[in-house]
Formats: C-alpha cells, structure tokens, sequence
C-alpha cells in the first residue's frame, strides 16, 4: 500500500444505484480513503470552491482524486472538468471520467479539457465492482498522485 494516511476521493454522480455501488467497490478495497459524494456538477463546484452547503472547508476538503460523470442536471461534468483544469490551484488533481458515455466525441473533448482518464460504466454489477477495484489499484495504489 503506498499511503499510510486516507486518500480524499471527490465522487460526482447523479444515479444513486451508482454511488452504492461504487462505494461498495472502494469499501472492500485494499486503500482506506475518505468518500465525498456529490450529486451533481453545481455541487462539485461548491464542494470545490467552499460554497452554498460546502462553505466549511474541514468537510469539503480538497480532494486527492476526482471520479466524475459527465451527463448530469444542472452543471454537466464537461463544464466542471474545464473550469477545475483552468484553476491553477486545482489542476493537478487527477480527473477520472467515469461515465455511461462512450462516444468518441465525449472521450475526445475530455481528454482535450485535462481528464487523466476515461473509463465508461460497465453494465452489471460484477464489472462495475471489478473496474472501481481496478481504479483504485491503479490511481491509489500503483500510480504517485500530488497530494494537498
């Protein structure tokens, strides 16, 4: 394992099913980390920024890794990679697009905006377990990410 201290995982998603699952992945994973879930890119933004209900920074804190849909209400993910990759403050943190999508346009225009990956959503729940699993290994496990 190569960090001793939790990681702070930023997951923005709007289907509920998905979270449960991905929190189910990362529980039973060999990393300990702190899960941060919210639903919709406006929230990501206020997560981010320390606004609206994530004004108090110690239960917002910046994350170490970014797991974000792209189709959601509001703020879709595509506008919250690009203002996160513009900010100087915030750029480095690795931007895992983990969505339902998997047209060339989308993979194309996020890689174009800073994502450090694009992984689409495998359908059943085996899979979907086997790739947060796999996700975790590599970005917290395997792969040095800037930490805070």
């Amino acid at each position: 394992m190569r960090y001793e201290k939790p990681i702070d995982i930023l997951l923005v998603e709007d289907n509920p099913t998905d979270v449960e699952i991905i929190k189910e992945a990362f529980s039973v994973g060999k990393v300990k980390n702190n899960l941060y879930c919210v639903r919709d890119g406006q929230e990501a933004l206020d997560f981010m920024y320390h606004e609206n209900e994530f004004s108090d920074a110690s239960k917002a804190p910046r994350p170490d890794l970014i797991l974000l849909d792209l189709n959601m209400p509001r703020v879709n993910g595509t506008e919250v990679l690009e203002k996160i990759k513009k900010d100087k403050e915030l750029l480095k943190i690795p931007i895992i697009i983990l969505t339902s999508s998997d047209r060339d346009r989308d993979v194309c225009e996020s890689y174009n905006l800073g994502a450090n990956s694009f992984i689409t959503k495998p359908v059943g729940f085996p899979r979907f377990i086997e790739v947060v699993t796999s996700i975790q290994d590599y970005w917290l496990v395997i792969t040095k990410i800037p930490r805070k």
